[in-house]
């Protein structure tokens, strides 16, 4: 079983999971997880020309998305520790060349980027698998500019949304998901034991007031943790 926060470990579950990823997603979700992203890309809102970050970039669906918004003049940087992901992403924008977007290989936590360097960020599904998601906040608001906005999107804890009614009901309806449907389908493919991380990774990714709590002690000044579809998912809205 992989160790929720072992880099090394995360990076060779990616690597595994990588040919079948996009596949699974749209099969486990019903498609729904590109209605989530685009809901992140709202919340971005970027002009045309704007230097744009997808973080945890995996195969690049995010970063295409954020390219078609920047054009003309700007330009999308995605970023992702694993090298299979980003070899299906890189595969992806050559079908579309005219894209302002580059792939590369990088660490969430130490971008290498200048301060300030992007006008708006996304990072969906990674937060929770990083080795420290409160450092992972930290340098999503370096390398944002003053008044930069950035998107994270992700599994919720429904227990730990306030307010989100039938939490509860919402919760056991999610671990049923995982367990019933979620392993048993990627077992077809035998990546059973990857895809029961989900569960495990979720156990130890902070709530949303936690979520809140660490991105305001980031440095981010406007902060709204906002449950998705009856709150199985939770998207992070920040303006640094």
């Amino acid at each position: 079983m992989v160790k929720p926060g072992d880099p090394a470990a995360v990076r060779a579950l990616f690597e595994q999971v990588a040919p079948r990823y996009d596949l699974l997603n749209d099969a486990l979700s019903l498609g729904l997880h590109r209605l989530w992203k685009r809901q992140a890309l709202a919340w971005i809102a970027p002009a045309a020309g704007s230097t744009l970050l997808d973080l945890c970039c995996g195969t690049g669906d995010l970063a295409l998305l954020l390219a078609q918004w920047a054009r003309p003049g700007g330009r999308v940087l995605g970023l992702d520790a694993a090298e299979a992901p980003l070899r299906l992403a890189r595969r992806r924008a050559a079908a579309q060349p005219w894209l302002p977007l580059e792939f590369r290989c990088g660490d969430a936590l130490a971008t290498g980027l200048p301060d300030g360097w992007a006008e708006g960020a996304t990072m969906a599904y990674g937060l929770r698998n990083l080795a420290d998601p409160a450092a992972g906040l930290r340098e999503l608001r370096r390398v944002l500019r003053p008044g930069g906005r950035a998107a994270v999107l992700d599994f919720n804890r429904p227990e730990s949304s306030p307010g989100l009614p039938a939490a509860a009901a919402v919760a056991a309806f999610q671990r049923l998901y995982l367990r019933r449907l979620v392993v048993p389908a990627s077992r077809a493919f035998d990546l059973a034991e990857a895809y029961a991380y989900l569960e495990t990774s979720l156990a130890r990714f902070p709530g949303a007031p936690e979520q809140e709590a660490l991105a305001q002690a980031a440095g981010f000044r406007q902060v709204r943790h906002r449950p998705l579809a009856a709150g199985l998912m939770g998207l992070l809205e920040l303006v640094a």
